[in-house]
């Protein structure tokens, strides 16, 4: 009976973690800190301690925690009207606004101590900066009033690189800065296609977008130019000496992949190119840093 009893607190226990850890949107985690690692090896010193990286990705993956968490819970109302999203934690009804709002601020002073104490207050302070961007500038003023919300905002989501570099290096460099224009210029194409297949969702919860704005047409070609500028971004690193050969064979052919799926999409005007475009996008921007970690670590 006691174990039976046992059993059931560590199911409810283990319940409830479930829930908050998909407060803090867990799929775009690992992503967040693929795009931070390939600044510990462009160190201006070498690979610092893996220790030290590993605290520092622990940091930046608490503030992006918490800058999710706290975009859910001001967002919950917002989410319930979306079909994709009607299911999270918030608006389901499964943690309650109050619980969340301490959670997300919790994992904003837990990620601000910890790179404080591991890499010093300029990294820190770049920590909170993304949080604060990404929740008052990008959720709460830009969202539900610009269409162009992703071209501003995308600039939290493109965070990590820079916090990265201040705490290895004690400032921005070439390195930070060009992977954090990779991100940014990466998430206007990918964004825009996802508005292409939920547009009825984005207008159910009155977030305004590209196609509800400018068309459908000039969405598409959006995309495509969008696409087409990430070209020249994304070689930076090379023309920078920062990275070689094996990165640039990877980005050359991730390009004209990703370029191809945009133009597919102009032409075929469907949701199912949209949907495309969306998946070559991830595959895209993955390829790219796993190929940086990949030749980094092979010197």
């Amino acid at each position: 009976m006691w174990l039976s009893r046992s059993g059931r607190v560590a199911q409810s226990a283990l319940a409830a973690l479930r829930v908050y850890a998909d407060l803090t949107k867990p799929r775009l985690l690992p992503l967040v800190l693929l795009t931070s690692l390939p600044i510990f090896g462009m160190a201006a010193q070498g690979w610092p301690r893996w220790s030290f990286a590993a605290f520092v990705l622990l940091g930046i993956a608490l503030a992006a925690a918490s800058a999710n968490t706290l975009n859910a819970y001001i967002e919950r109302d917002v989410d319930a009207r979306m079909e994709r999203t009607r299911n999270r934690p918030l608006p389901a009804g499964l943690v309650a606004p109050r619980a969340a709002l301490v959670f997300g601020l919790a994992l904003g002073a837990l990620s601000t101590l910890l790179l404080f104490a591991v890499a010093g207050p300029a990294a820190a302070g770049v920590g909170v900066a993304s949080i604060l961007f990404y929740v008052f500038v990008y959720t709460i003023w830009l969202k539900p009033r610009s269409a162009w919300n992703a071209v501003i905002g995308g600039a939290a989501g493109a965070a990590a690189p820079l916090i990265a570099d201040v705490a290895v290096n004690g400032q921005l460099g070439a390195a930070g800065l060009a992977l954090f224009a990779i991100v940014f210029f990466w998430q206007p194409p990918h964004v825009w296609a996802i508005t292409l297949y939920r547009k009825r969702d984005y207008a159910a919860a009155g977030i305004p977008q590209p196609p509800s704005v400018i068309g459908d047409e000039a969405t598409r070609q959006g995309v495509l130019w969008t696409s087409l500028g990430l070209v020249p971004v994304t070689l930076a690193p090379v023309a920078l000496g920062l990275l070689g050969p094996i990165y640039l064979a990877v980005a050359i052919g991730m390009n004209a992949w990703f370029v191809a799926t945009a133009v597919r999409l102009l032409r075929e005007r469907s949701d199912a190119a949209a949907r495309r475009v969306f998946r070559v996008s991830l595959a895209y921007l993955f390829s790219l840093f796993i190929a940086m970690n990949v030749e980094l670590l092979a010197r």
